[in-house]
This record gives structure tokens, sequence and C-alpha cells, in this order.
């Protein structure tokens, strides 16, 4: 049960670190040199499921590594 619960883990955090990459940035640093302002804008289509498909991720990743260190 615990090599499972790893490679579970394993798996949930390649898939975090893709959705984060596949998400497309605010203006972030370009702010400083003169990049555009729009900060309020609603997400629509793909933008809104990888946002909540990082979210649900993120949570079942935080629940494997709780189980696997409850179940170790």
């Amino acid at each position: 049960m615990s090599q499972f619960l790893k490679i579970i883990q394993i798996i949930f955090a390649i898939m975090l670190v893709v959705f984060i990459l596949l998400q497309q940035r605010g203006s972030g640093l370009g702010m400083a040199f003169g990049g555009e302002g729009n900060v309020y804008r609603s997400r629509r289509g793909i933008e809104k499921f990888l946002f909540i498909a990082t979210i649900i991720v993120a949570a079942l990743f935080c629940a494997s590594a709780l189980a696997t260190v409850f179940l170790a």
C-alpha cells in the first residue's frame, strides 16, 4: 500500500507541475516595465478548466502526502 501511495504521489506531482506551467501568466514582472494592466478578468474555456484542475490536483497531492505519512 505504501508503494502505491508513493507512485500516486509522484503522478500527482508531475500533473501539478504540468498544469501550473500550462497556465497563462498574468502581467507579473511585466508590469514593472510598462506591461498591460488588465488585472481583473474572468477565466473562460480551457483556462478555467486548468485553474480548477490545478486546485483539485493540488488537494489530491496534499491528501496523498498525508496518507503516505500516516500509513508509514
